[in-house]
Order: structure tokens, then sequence, then C-alpha cells
């Protein structure tokens, strides 16, 4: 086992929209990682799970926010919480008000507001987070419910469980399967990670995505590698993505052809990987250069070429 100053090298794949094969790629990757936790980091739609098929060991509840409630046994229809809402979350009905908890946004004013002191204010049960078995290895993953916010602290607790399992259990490795575009959830999935792998396609939009995803990125001081998804559908666009990579100083991790192998292996609940598909041998490729891949601590600093001043625009 490590000791407690090993390094533990946390990589987080995303990408700049849905669509681009990102949890494809980490289910094949996870078919060749040694000593690695998994984390699945889209807890809004998470699914990599359907190929890892993961066996709980536990599961805990996810309480984040409140919600407000009124106690009608307390309250005195006076209207004055319907009044200050902003939310429209207090409606009228059959002689008594109520709050509809899916528009209550817990800005808890009607708590502090009510004279009656009447509506109570308890936390919110968003999701649940799982830490799992998988046929590669542990897997630490969540899903909120629907509708329901608050998924950039879930995905931070999922983070930290993951840097718990590893250090507890010895692993070196943590492979994490982020949220897509550059909202919250991108955010906090991205914190203390050694290196992002954003996975994109060679089109004119696919180039737009890397670039704000990668302006993340440098923003936190992430390294940033690539892998161009379905590159041979337009070798030309391939081309111009890698050129302007490589003038942001973006490694480039390789290229994956458009193979149906990569969707015959999901219908069967496989990685691509783990098939005889010439498709794997290139992913192996690309999985072996990610995890030897260490950045000079300048690489995240260069400036992405506007996608304007591209070949592609």
């Amino acid at each position: 086992m490590p000791d407690a100053k090993t390094e533990i090298h946390e990589i987080v794949v995303i990408s700049g929209k849905g669509g681009t094969g990102k949890t494809s790629l980490v289910a094949a990757f996870a078919a060749l990682a040694q000593n690695t936790v998994f984390c699945d980091l889209d807890v809004d739609v998470p699914d990599l799970h359907i190929i890892l098929r993961p066996v709980d060991r536990m599961s805990t509840p996810f309480m984040g926010g409140n919600k407000a409630s009124i106690r009608s046994d307390a309250c005195i229809t006076c209207g004055q919480c319907h009044e200050i809402c902003h939310f429209d979350a207090i409606k009228w009905q059959d002689g008594t008000f109520f709050i509809d908890p899916a528009l209550c946004e817990g800005c808890g004013v009607c708590v502090a507001l009510c004279p009656q002191l009447a509506i109570d204010f308890p936390e919110a049960h968003c999701g649940v987070w799982h830490i799992s078995d998988t046929r590669f290895g542990p897997m630490v993953h969540a899903a909120l419910v629907p509708g329901q916010e608050n998924s950039g602290r879930l995905v931070s607790v999922l983070k930290r469980e993951a840097r718990a399992l590893a250090k507890r259990e010895g692993f070196t490795t943590i492979l994490c399967d982020g949220s897509p575009g550059i909202g919250c959830p991108v955010i906090s999935s991205l914190a203390g990670a050694t290196l992002a792998v954003v996975v994109t396609e060679p089109s004119i939009s696919g180039l737009h995505d890397l670039e704000r995803v990668a302006g993340v990125c440098r923003h936190f001081r992430v390294p940033v590698g690539v892998v161009i998804n379905r590159w041979d559908l337009n070798p030309e666009g391939t081309t111009d993505m890698e050129n302007a990579c490589q003038k942001a100083g973006y490694a480039i991790f390789g290229r994956v052809p458009f193979d149906a192998a990569m969707a015959h292996a999901t219908a069967q609940g496989l990685a691509a990987t783990e098939t005889d598909a010439p498709l794997g041998h290139t992913i192996k490729k690309i999985w072996q250069t990610i995890v030897t891949f260490r950045p000079a601590a300048s690489a995240t600093l260069r400036p992405f070429i506007p996608a304007a001043q591209t070949p592609l625009d």
C-alpha cells in the first residue's frame, strides 16, 4: 500500500457538450486501468453504471439545501408568506396555504417573516450516493432526484469520498467521468484534478466547445489534454483542431475513429476494450499516453486560439 505521501493521479474526463462519446471512452479506459478508483461525476444524468454495472457496498442519502413547509395546525392564513414569496411557491387551496416543493428555492424568507413561526425549514433529500464494486475496481457514484439542484455540491461529496477510498485502500489513480458543459458540476469536477482530458469532435461547434471548456480548465490551472473522437468523419477539421491545440500548448492524446464496434459493445453492456474490435487497440494506446503524461507547470497558462481565428470558421 502506498504511504500517505504518495500522489494520487486524478484524471477527469470532460467535454464541452453532451454526445461526444465521453462516457463510452471512460468505460473503455476503465477496462484498461490498474489500481484505479472510478467516479461518475455526471450526477444529473449518470450513465457510467450502465457499462460498469456496480454492486453497492453502501448507499447514503444526499441532503442538499432546505425546503420550506407550512404546518397547517399553526398557520393562521394571514397570507404574508404568499405575498413575500418571489418564486410563487406558496399556494392557496381548500382554505389553507401550502408550499409547492418543486417551486421552493429554499431562500428562507417566509420562515424568517412568518408571525406565527408556522413554517418549518428541513433539509431536502436531493439524491443518493454510493460506494460500489465493479469488475474493474471500486466505483463512487450518485444520482440526484429529478429536478433537484446542488449537483456541484454532490460532485464535491463524490470526489471527497473517492479520494478517501483511494487513500484507505491504496489506489494511486482516480478516473472521473465528468459532466458536459462548463457549469457548476464541471467546476466542482475540476477541483483538485491533476489532469483534464477533453473529448471533442472535429466540427466548428466542437472547436468552440473545446475552447470554452479548456478556458475553464486554464482558469483553475488544470492541465488539458485532448482526445478527438470520430476524427475520420472530418479529417481536415481534425487537422485544424490539432493545430489549434498545439498552438495553445494542449497535449493531443490521440484520435478515435468512428466505429460501430463502440455501439455494439455498449448494447452488450461491455466496454469497447473488452471486445476484440480493432478500436480497442487505438483506445489502449491513448490510455497509455494519458496515464504516463505529466505536463509542465506552464502548460495550463497559455491562451487558446479563438475559434474565430481558425480555419474551421
